[in-house]
């Protein structure tokens, strides 16, 4: 398999931590798509994936599988132990429902923010933005980032008893709010305490460096 991607973008940190959490990462090869160069909106990576977005997996076959939420749910399967995306109805709705919520209101939330109100990726890349809408988007992701802390004052991970696809949401959110300085609010004392420990779990710490080449040994 490929893992189109760029090693520090919080989406593709997304999969990273999950191919981690699979064991899966020496059946990958990682591409570089280099989004300050604008690669990923270009008609050769378009061809991939309509949306211009990162990451994408290549399949053997020439399949091209877009959206983290779907690259996840493949992964899950492949060694039949789903313990990303759920094992009964009731738990995999969870987790989709709780993994949805940390996009739409952190994770894309933040992207807006980026896109729209900081020099985002560059003029050449950034060819409209409205900077009241992303500042609006700011906002609703610091107001995210307090639903989470409730939520984390309860359970341990976002779904429940175990670490899933919605925890890898929310680290992905928090990851890019960390790289456009928007931090987590003094008061939100459980959400930082459990980032505190995603970012010593190995599969997150080490997402960067995962795709460096393997040393035979």
């Amino acid at each position: 398999m490929k893992i189109y991607d760029f090693p520090t973008g919080p989406y593709p940190a997304r999969v990273r931590i999950a191919l981690a959490e699979k064991n899966l990462r020496p059946q990958v090869q990682f591409v570089l798509v280099d989004l300050y160069k604008g690669e990923h909106k270009k008609p050769e990576f378009l061809a991939k994936n309509y949306s211009g977005t990162l990451p994408v997996l290549e399949l053997d076959d020439g399949t091209y599988i877009g959206e983290c939420t779907a690259i996840t749910e493949y992964l899950d399967a492949l060694d039949g132990a789903p313990t990303l995306t759920g094992r009964m109805p009731r738990e995999k709705g969870v987790i989709h429902m709780m993994s949805k919520r940390a996009e739409l209101e952190l994770l894309d939330a933040i992207s807006v923010y980026f896109h729209h109100a900081t020099p985002g990726l560059g003029p050449h890349v950034e060819i409209y933005q409205n900077p009241e809408w992303g500042f609006r988007q700011r906002d609703k992701a610091l107001r995210g980032m307090h639903y989470f802390d409730g939520i984390l004052k309860r359970q341990p991970f976002v779904a429940g008893d175990a670490f899933t696809m919605a925890d890898i949401t929310l680290i992905g959110g928090l990851i890019f709010a960390g790289l456009v300085k928007v931090p987590v609010p003094a008061e939100c004392e459980a959400l930082s305490a459990w980032y505190a420990g995603m970012l010593e779990r190995p599969s997150v710490k080490n997402r960067i460096t995962m795709s460096e080449p393997i040393m035979a040994s």
